[in-house]
């Protein structure tokens, strides 16, 4: 891989789970009648072992299974193509999505599911799926993808010029992009009308869509490493724009009060979700990424935000001027470390500069490469059977940068028992609000979250100034 192309993929790199992560739950299945099932063809199978690979696998949970399946119900009732049936699968990642494939399979992440505060907002998430799947959004979309990979194999044929390749790909983003946009808003108008007829609260659209802003907000102000962030390339509209015509949408159908929100039933359901990322896997807690079940940790730098994303861990240092990733690849037994970094898998190597080293007991080495913009010094280590990689890019070496990848390196070791042992998740708790509580004091007994009276506040749809009340039934993260 090319130096310059390693540090795109490596700031490009969605934020969507953990590579390799298929867990063994069956998926969550919902349809209009027990013996209807969803058709499946090959290239949809590819596409769902894809999707659970890229997504930390199914999240199973029954009482999240049932209140979805009668959910779908309800909205399958309402359509206009009552006869389509839906399999919904809840995915085990953090992150806030939801998406469709033409054949009726629906996927919802756990993270939105946390998000959600009652059955309306997550019957607008659904019905807007639903939408796409009945507007043939999704046939679509899969047939702009066909596209753009044959543009994409073409532009790689075409030879040397970067120049030519970027401006070729970067017309097909735009298209498929706008092409989107339309999409998204017409399945939210088609998709608020499904929730109305199935008598949830049409607002619920609206609401949902304010958290995800709020929420995406609170992320921006670290770093944002998704490249679903909101940009003219993202495959969503603006948000502020979303709401308006949810809410526009909203008013055709009834008043803010005329419809179910169905909030305690919801909250009953999500009690105790696992919240975040599934520390089985791997997880970040501030500056530190932990894989109890590999058994080792490290540390980012001060200024470093860590990503725990599908295919690695990364890393950006405040202001984008250094970032680091870091993977696992094979690398045979008989095959030396620095044989390896100087096999040609990235360009610009000097070799001159290969180093055989050991750290913390583990056998390393390390290497400097260089690109037209970016300068990289990489460490392989090998911890047991695997061979792990260090990959930092700097705009210019300077004894910071070096010190910050030697530091990260360094600080690479084996969890103790006890740290494996307690590495546990975080959950939703509900609980209802006592007399005295307040947001600040509520907020205070969250736990591995930042900054957690705000997180608190967009958990509970609750606008900057609003206050909770005695008898309440509010979420709050727990460990």
């Amino acid at each position: 891989m090319a130096a310059p192309a390693l540090l795109c993929v490596a700031l490009l790199l969605s934020a969507c789970g953990n590579v390799g992560r298929l867990d063994t739950a069956a998926p969550t299945a919902a349809s209009t009648k027990p013996n209807r099932t969803v058709a499946q063809t090959p290239a949809s199978e590819r596409e769902h072992e894809r999707i659970l690979s890229s997504y930390g696998g199914a999240y199973d949970d029954p009482r999240l299974s049932a209140l979805i399946g009668k959910t779908v119900d309800r909205l399958v009732a309402a359509s206009d193509r009552p006869d389509q049936a839906y399999r919904v699968t809840i995915l085990n990642s953090g992150a806030v999505n939801a998406f469709a494939l033409p054949t009726g399979q629906l996927y919802v992440t756990r993270g939105l599911i946390a998000l959600a505060s009652d059955t309306s907002e997550l019957s607008s998430v659904l019905s807007h799926e639903m939408a796409h799947v009945l507007a043939k959004h999704a046939s679509i979309r899969e047939d702009q993808a066909r596209q753009a990979a044959v543009v994409t194999r073409v532009v790689t044929e075409m030879g040397n010029d970067p120049d030519l390749t970027a401006l070729a790909l970067a017309k097909t983003k735009l298209t498929m992009a706008s092409f989107s946009r339309a999409q998204e808003f017409e399945a939210d108008g088609i998709g608020v009308g499904i929730s109305a007829r199935a008598n949830f609260d049409p607002y619920g659209a609206a609401r949902f869509l304010l958290a995800m802003e709020r929420n995406a907000a609170l992320k921006a102000g670290k770093v944002s490493l998704d490249p679903r962030a909101q940009d003219f390339l993202s495959s969503h509209p603006a948000t502020p724009e979303r709401v308006k015509n949810a809410q526009a949408s909203a008013r055709q159908y009834a008043s803010p009060q005329s419809s179910e929100r169905d909030r305690e039933t919801y909250l009953a359901a999500i009690d105790n979700i696992v919240y975040g990322e599934d520390p089985s896997e791997g997880f970040v807690r501030g500056r530190r990424f932990l894989h109890p079940k590999l058994g080792f940790s490290f540390a980012a730098p001060d200024t470093f935000t860590l990503d725990n994303t599908a295919q690695a861990v990364i890393g950006v240092r405040e202001g984008g001027t250094q970032a680091m990733r870091f993977d696992v690849v094979r690398v045979p037994a008989e095959q030396s470390l620095s044989d390896y970094l100087n096999s040609g898998w990235m360009d610009g190597v000097d070799k001159a500069s290969t180093e055989d080293l050991t750290i913390n007991g583990f056998p390393v080495a390390s290497a400097s490469a260089s690109g037209d913009q970016w300068q990289f010094k990489v460490y392989a280590l090998r911890f047991g059977s695997d061979v792990y990689r260090f990959i930092f890019a700097t705009k210019q070496r300077t004894t910071e940068s070096e010190r910050n990848a030697r530091e990260t390196v360094n600080s690479f070791r084996r969890l103790t028992l006890e740290e494996i042992q307690s590495a546990r998740p975080l959950r939703i708790k509900v609980i209802t609000v006592q007399p005295g509580d307040t947001v600040e004091s509520l907020s205070h007994r969250m736990a591995g979250v930042d900054r957690p009276a705000e997180r608190f506040r967009i958990l509970n749809g609750l606008e900057a100034n609003a206050q909770v009340k005695p008898r309440d039934r509010v979420k709050i993260v727990v460990d």
